[in-house]
């Protein structure tokens, strides 16, 4: 094992997979010059040139589309949204062409593209810089979603995302680029669609993804003071779920706590707490919690901004209300 910062994984997984197949390439804003805005591409540009790592203007519409267009025709290129909240600007090709050609085109073509780009909030950002898109993007039919918790993580899924021959949404975050971790020194992939039981546990389980779930791992270590047994489980990729993980977890200690940083209507949580209702309903010992961000724009001042994002306080509180303690 080596240990990378999580910024290093991810240029790491585009740079083996750009030696190995020369119809990859990355594409996005400061990606190039600038090693990327978040450095996620350091060393790049002078090691496959500017026909393979470009940068662009600020127009995400635009080269989203170019490389929507491009994947049709036999490449696989890497999008770089700065962060998520610009994908917005580019949504359109997205939803309407990448995540839809091959239904529309009667499997003649597919779309084999990944965006990535952080999502979520980063600090003081406030309102049109923190929103978390998860949902919305696992909303559509023909996207994957995937959202890494760690550099060991993120490297096994951008591997296997760049080879997908479906477009995939890879989720990052801007307070996780600096994050290390021990990854492989070989070459490895981790499957798109497999959840990880990163802690087991006997009294609850807690589902979360993303750099949220640092605050369960707070949670669960402060818990275990007081003798009660986490499971922690990191789903890793959001669209597909891995549904049998949660069940068989939720089965064995028979009580759910979803954390996740979004807002409350309609988002990841809502889909897990709908299937393990209705799937494994007769093992729940108390109602599911989820837990979320306030129901509210992101707020600027730090001080409203703590008490909007959700902490592993919350995730206590929630654990004992679901034992009943």
């Amino acid at each position: 094992m080596k240990t990378l910062q999580f910024r290093e994984a991810i240029a790491e997984a585009m740079s083996e997979e750009m030696r190995k197949d020369e119809s990859i390439y990355l594409m996005g804003e400061e990606v190039a010059e600038y090693n990327g805005a978040y450095k996620a591409s350091k060393g790049m540009l002078d090691e496959f040139g500017p026909e393979r790592v470009i940068d662009t203007p600020i127009s995400e519409l635009g080269f989203a589309g170019i490389g929507v267009g491009s994947a049709m025709i036999g490449n696989r290129p890497i999008i770089e949204f700065m962060t998520f909240n610009f994908a917005l600007v580019g949504i359109d090709q997205i939803i309407n062409n990448a995540a839809k050609i091959r239904q529309m085109s009667g499997g003649q073509f597919n779309c084999p593209i990944v965006f990535r780009g952080p999502t979520a909030s980063a600090g003081q950002l406030a309102a049109t810089h923190s929103q978390a898109f998860e949902s919305w993007y696992a909303n559509c039919p023909g996207l994957k979603v995937v959202v890494p918790s760690n550099p060991k993580d993120a490297k096994g899924l951008l591997k296997a995302a760049i080879r997908d021959d479906d477009p995939v949404i890879f989720m990052e975050s801007e307070q996780m680029y600096g994050d290390k971790g021990e990854v492989p020194e070989d070459e490895y992939t981790i499957p798109i669609g497999v959840a990880d039981v990163v802690r087991e546990g006997s009294d609850v389980t807690i589902v979360s993804f993303g750099k949220i779930i640092k605050e369960a791992h707070k949670a669960a270590d402060e818990l275990e003071k007081e003798g009660v047994k986490c499971e922690i489980i990191d789903l890793r990729t959001v669209r597909p779920m891995d549904h049998d993980a949660i069940l068989n977890s939720v089965k064995k200690t028979n009580r759910l706590v979803i954390l996740e940083e979004a807002w409350p209507f309609g988002n990841v949580a809502t889909e897990i707490t709908y299937q393990v209702q209705s799937k494994a309903f007769d093992f729940l010992d108390a109602p599911i919690i989820k837990i979320n961000t306030a129901d509210t724009p992101a707020p600027y001042s730090p001080v409203l901004l703590e008490e909007w994002l959700p902490n592993y306080k919350d995730v206590i509180a929630a654990v004992k209300k679901v034992m009943y303690k």
